[in-house]
């Protein structure tokens, strides 16, 4: 489904559209500065002065006092109050864990940008529903305290190919291709993060290939599979706060090197690339990278 188009102010939970020009004006929003920290501040026996934990973010809150504006329409203020309900109901995120929806919003400056999370509640006033008037007190809650961009970004990538000098016979399958220097040319997979802090990539691999090893150029991290997959089968690395993991399309999980980190798998803002190695015996197996761009603020 095609997400509807925002105008300055505006928000879009599951496809229904609040603020102005809606059925759904909203009076206040709360949560939208710094979120709130998990971190203590203990205090120093004979000392002056505390000494600080490190600081996480905790989930960032969204408070949105609004109501459903029908005048003369109960009928239709009730069907609105059902379609936000509907919208956070799917079992595929309300009984998976891990699993969020998007809440959507366009700030005057600034392009619409996406929350990921689940909505926590939705408390209607039915005391004027009569007249076409129902206050909504609704509070989302964004597992990933950043903002990021509208758009999902995607990057595909072949094995790089082999030096100029061709191959020299005889040639014994699997063949290992690189990404890297070839004959004075590059081919890189440049990634380019327009946010203003770090996004984390997911990352498929697409058989048949074995042991897949994905690099990110600038910070030298890398995240090594330990897998083999045929032609058809694939293996997504998913570094994203909150949904980290490695799985195959069968759904059996995948196994990496004690090396890599999924958490420090972060694409700084910017332009930076991504490198991969595998061992192919078909030279066709391909990587692709999605990734949104990341903000503080809107």
């Amino acid at each position: 489904m095609t997400a509807p188009t925002l105008e300055d102010w505006q928000l879009d939970l599951g496809g229904v559209l609040l603020g102005p020009g809606t059925s759904i004006p909203v009076a206040e929003i709360e949560g939208l500065g710094r979120p709130d920290g998990r971190g203590e501040l203990t205090e120093q026996p004979g000392a002056d002065g505390v000494w600080a934990a490190p600081d996480w973010y905790a989930e960032r809150k969204i408070r949105i006092d609004c109501a459903v504006k029908t005048p003369g329409d109960p009928a239709a203020a009730r069907a609105l109050v059902a379609r936000l309900q509907e919208a956070a109901d799917p079992p595929e995120v309300r009984t998976v864990g891990g699993a969020v929806m998007p809440l959507r919003i366009k700030w005057p400056g600034s392009p619409v940008k996406v929350m990921f999370g689940r909505l926590r509640k939705l408390e209607p006033e039915w005391a004027k529903a009569a007249f076409g008037w129902v206050p909504l007190d609704v509070e989302f809650a964004a597992t990933d305290p950043r903002f990021y961009g509208d758009t999902e970004q995607q990057l595909s990538l072949r094995l790089g190919w082999l030096s100029s000098g061709g191959f020299t016979a005889p040639v014994q399958a699997p063949i290992r291709v690189s990404s890297g220097e070839t004959g004075g040319q590059r081919r890189p997979g440049w990634i380019t993060n327009q946010g203003d802090t770090a996004t984390w990539p997911v990352i498929t691999v697409h058989g048949p290939c074995a042991n897949p090893q994905i690099s990110h150029v600038e910070s030298g991290r890398t995240l090594t599979a330990q897998a083999v997959l045929e032609e058809g089968q694939w293996l997504r690395i998913d570094t994203r706060p909150g949904q980290r993991h490695v799985v195959r399309d069968n759904g059996g999980h995948v196994l990496l090197t004690p090396d890599s980190d999924l958490g420090a798998f972060a694409i700084p803002p910017g332009r930076s690339e991504v490198r991969w190695t595998a061992s192919d015996p078909t030279a066709t197996c391909r990587l692709t990278v999605a990734w949104r761009d990341a903000y503080r603020s809107l």
